[in-house]
Parts: C-alpha cells; structure tokens; sequence
C-alpha cells in the first residue's frame, strides 16, 4: 500500500459551490495509483464538501436557496462573532459534510456520469480554503 497527501488550496468568491472535480481529479492521477481510496477532508468550520450533480447550473442555485431558508441570517442566534452569516455557516456546514471518500477503481475517481466534488461556501466574502487529500491504493 502507497499514501499521497497535499492540500488544496481554494479561493471562494463567497457564498455558492466551487467545483473542485478538476483539481482533486489532476493530483489523483499524478500519484499513478490504480486502485484505493481517496478521502478529502474541508479544514474549516464554515465551508463543507459535497458531491453532487455538476451538469445542470440550477442544482446549484437550488441548494444554495435551500440552505439559505433552513438556516436564515435573520436568525435569532447567540454567537455572532464574525457578522450575521457567522453562525447560519456553521448550521449550513454542521448539516452538510466536512469529510468525503471516493473510490479509486482503475486509476480513476468512481464518480458517477453527472457527479462532480464541491467546495460549498457558507460564508458571504471571499475566503481562501484549504482542502487535505489523503490517497491510500497502490
């Protein structure tokens, strides 16, 4: 068995899904691996993973609507710290994924036909966010 790991940096432009598919896909297949498992783990509090349909642009603007209801700004919420998105990001990520795994099978991530990996951005400003990868096959 062989492990690779890096960190992958992300620059948001606030609050939505940023594909990561094409990255996370590039540095896999450096590592010449034909079979394992990849794990990508979000080292942040108020940003999660997620995969999900990357084909139609509406599935997108969907559930960044939907969170926006589930966990609303205007919400009467104790820890403020950072302004009035600071904890409706935390219950957003708290309901989503910090931590993916996606099988390796033949030299490739076993995504599906219209499956692609997401950063999902919780917060309203821009952030840089840092994404581990962990490769474990041989």
């Amino acid at each position: 068995m062989r492990q690779a790991t890096t960190m992958l940096e992300v620059a948001t432009p606030g609050t939505g899904l940023v594909e990561i598919t094409d990255a996370v896909t590039r540095w896999v297949a450096e590592q010449r691996m034909g079979e394992g498992l990849l794990t990508l783990f979000c080292r942040h509090t108020s940003a999660s993973l997620l995969i999900q349909e990357n084909a139609a642009p509406e599935v997108k603007d969907d559930l960044i609507a939907f969170f926006a209801r589930i966990a609303p700004e205007d919400g009467r919420y104790l820890h403020d710290d950072e302004g009035p998105d600071d904890m409706p990001a935390h219950i957003r990520a708290a309901l989503t994924q910090a931590q993916l795994s996606v099988p390796l099978v033949g030299g490739r991530l076993a995504l599906g036909t219209w499956q692609g990996v997401y950063l999902f951005e919780h917060r309203r400003r821009p952030h840089r966010r840092t994404v581990a990868l962990h490769l474990l096959g041989e």
